[in-house]
């Protein structure tokens, strides 16, 4: 992606603002267009916490598909670019043969527990603190891990903004 300025973004129509941020929050672009008509955006932060008022706001059978469109952490899997390049940052694309079986087993029992991959802001973590996270999340409830799993991609969805528009 391209970055951009606030200012142009203000000024797209809603397919061109939809299309921009589309992908801000994972194959999930409905986000970005029930956020344009919430323009004229100050800052950037004001972009995100609107963008994140509409994920909140969405029902919790549209919240969890929007949890579910996220790839499982450490796998080889069809990515968006920004996720190929979060979890490159966490050294997700070059585990051991070791490493990559207990991120497969965790995911597995992740799903398996809560039918969604296990999502964290990788940009905070390294692959030892990723690996605590998930035995540690998976001692929670369902309604627990799917506001925890909300929150963490409203993270994503904050650093992702940052890369692409400038204030």
């Amino acid at each position: 992606m391209t970055p951009m300025t606030l200012a142009a973004l203000n000024q797209m129509d809603q397919a061109d603002f939809t299309q921009a941020l589309g992908d801000i929050f994972e194959h999930t672009p409905a986000i970005a267009q029930q956020t344009w008509p919430r323009r004229p955006f100050a800052t950037v932060e004001s972009l995100h916490q609107a963008m994140v008022a509409v994920m909140q706001a969405l029902p919790t059978a549209a919240q969890v598909r929007l949890i579910q469109a996220h790839p499982d952490l450490g796998v080889k899997a069809k990515m968006t670019a920004a996720s190929v390049q979060e979890q490159a940052g966490a050294g997700l694309d070059q585990l051991s043969p070791e490493e990559f079986t207990t991120f497969s087993e965790l995911n597995q029992a992740y799903r398996d527990r809560f039918q969604f991959p296990f999502i964290v802001a990788v940009k905070e973590h390294t692959k030892t603190s990723i690996l605590a996270a998930f035995r540690q999340r998976l001692t929670h409830d369902a309604e627990t891990e799917r506001q925890t799993a909300l929150a963490e991609i409203a993270k994503i969805a904050g650093y992702r903004l940052a890369t692409l528009v400038l204030d």
